[in-house]
């Protein structure tokens, strides 16, 4: 198999994993209702949270991030050997890009995915540790600050390939951040009409 099969066979097992909605399945276990079918519509951590169950919400947020990162860490695992290092990070980068992109658009649950924040954290922390924790970090002191968790995603989405840029200059894995950071920044525009209307919920306003 060529390279490119390899990278596109990589990209495409990701997407397989990426469309494992934990907030549709958790809630399921959890014999709550579908988080698509109320409060914001989004099956996330922050959407189950309005359940009122906050081990659902828990096991969401750490379910969806784990995805990502498992995602990415099995293409550098099962590729280390297949592949040179110029594509190995390719596959790395197509398994980051694939595995978002199943949670937005998952196809085991009609393509209605969540705005996948927390898939974005835990591809991130599996691409390069460092990327990881600049990005978390911003997004703590944004949300720590604004009290306001879209803000801080927002924040935290540009921050991404700013920091890939920093540290790796534009390649492959930049390209496959920034165009993670790009979707973030879409799924995210009807919070981004509400920050400019003063009208977006903060932590302390939730409900």
């Amino acid at each position: 198999m060529s390279f490119e099969l390899l990278v596109a066979a990589t990209a495409l097992c990701a997407y397989l994993i990426g469309s494992v909605s934990f907030a549709i399945v958790v809630s399921r276990l959890r014999g709550i209702a579908d988080p698509r079918t109320y409060g914001s519509g989004n099956p996330g951590a922050t959407n189950v949270l309005r359940s009122g169950d906050r081990v659902a919400a828990v096991f969401t947020l750490l379910g969806d991030a784990a995805k990502g990162a498992v995602a990415v860490l099995l293409a550098r695992w099962l590729l280390t050997d297949s592949l040179p290092p110029d594509w190995r990070v390719a596959a790395e980068s197509a398994a980051a890009f694939g595995v978002f992109l199943g949670h937005l658009f998952p196809l085991y649950h009609r393509f209605q995915g969540g705005k996948g924040v927390a898939t974005a954290f835990g591809v991130l922390i599996a691409l390069d540790s460092r990327v990881g924790a600049l990005v978390g970090l911003t997004w703590l002191v944004v949300a720590g600050v604004s009290r306001t968790s879209s803000l801080a995603a927002l924040s935290a989405a540009v921050a991404g390939p700013l920091v890939v840029l920093w540290w790796f200059g534009v390649g492959v894995m930049f390209w496959s951040v920034a165009a993670i950071a790009v979707l973030l920044v879409i799924r995210h525009r009807k919070n981004i009409q509400l920050l400019l209307q003063g009208k977006e919920k903060s932590f302390s306003r939730r409900g």
